[in-house]
């Protein structure tokens, strides 16, 4: 076996331990740089546990739309239950930085400034062509109070798009459905988002009822939750159901938890950081 000199044995520990350093530096996947530390970061999740999060699996029937892949959260395809990752800290102004991808033709999203959530009522067979909003709508009237095996639980929030712009039909029909739009309020300003298989950056930005929206670096929604334009565009969605319209334009509940979105489509999210903003 070939021996190592002192003076190379210890040349090699410096450089293994500048590799270490400079992978540090540089942002490794579910990592905070001290300079994050110090300018007052934290990690929303770890890369290997649900540590910080509702994790939905140890529910009661337990679900199958999350899990932990390759240092991600990820969102499963055709869960039993549609439901979202829900964080335990509430957040009221916030930064928010993240990375995604979402598969092919794929939809999903992260909400915020999340004001109620609740099971959707089963179709109702005398409402053959009842719209999901009016759906909705019905589901606050008679609330399903006990976990169901299947279903959807529906989040009520302000929500950043990710999706795939060149499959999905509803990106394709709608710029207002577009990765890092403030979904249906919002389009996006330009197109930034990286081919499917990719990692997106993103970053939201909340202050009061100002949003930001960032993809790859570039702003793409400068916006007020009560402009004109979004209060418009949650008229245009919800004019069948008066509980949601009044939650969105309201928003009583300020002291929010983030959700990461299952919408029925395999998504992936890592390297989730925050830090309050007062």
């Amino acid at each position: 076996m070939l021996k190592l000199r002192p003076m190379r044995t210890s040349l090699i520990a410096v450089v293994l331990a500048a590799c270490a350093c400079a992978a540090t530096e540089s942002g490794a996947p579910n990592t905070l740089t001290p300079e994050e530390k110090s300018a007052g970061w934290t990690l929303l999740f770890d890369g290997t546990t649900m540590r910080g999060w509702n994790d939905t699996r140890s529910k009661t029937p337990p679900s199958n739309a999350w899990t932990i892949e390759d240092g991600c959260l990820k969102a499963q395809a055709k869960p039993l239950i549609t439901e979202d990752l829900f964080s335990k800290r509430r957040f009221r102004d916030f930064e928010l930085s993240y990375e995604w991808r979402i598969s092919p033709s794929g939809n999903s999203g992260l909400k915020y400034r999340i004001q109620d959530h609740l099971f959707i009522a089963p179709n109702d067979p005398k409402i053959p062509k009842e719209r999901f909003e009016a759906k909705v709508e019905r589901s606050f009237a008679n609330r399903i109070k006990q976990r169901p095996a299947q279903g959807q639980d529906y989040v009520i929030g302000f929500e950043y798009q990710m999706t795939d712009d060149t499959k999905n039909d509803d990106a394709l029909g709608n710029k207002k459905h577009t990765a890092g739009a403030l979904y249906d309020m919002v389009a996006p300003s330009s197109a930034e988002s990286k081919p499917i298989g990719e990692f997106n950056q993103s970053r939201i930005v909340v202050r009061g009822n100002h949003v930001e929206h960032w993809l790859n670096g570039v702003k793409v929604v400068d916006a007020s939750l009560d402009s004109p334009e979004a209060m418009e565009g949650i008229k245009t969605r919800w004019a069948d159901a008066p509980h949601v319209y009044d939650l969105l334009t309201n928003q009583p509940r300020k002291d929010c938890p983030i959700s990461l979105q299952n919408h029925g489509d395999a998504a992936w999210f890592r390297s989730l950081k925050i830090r309050e903003l007062k």
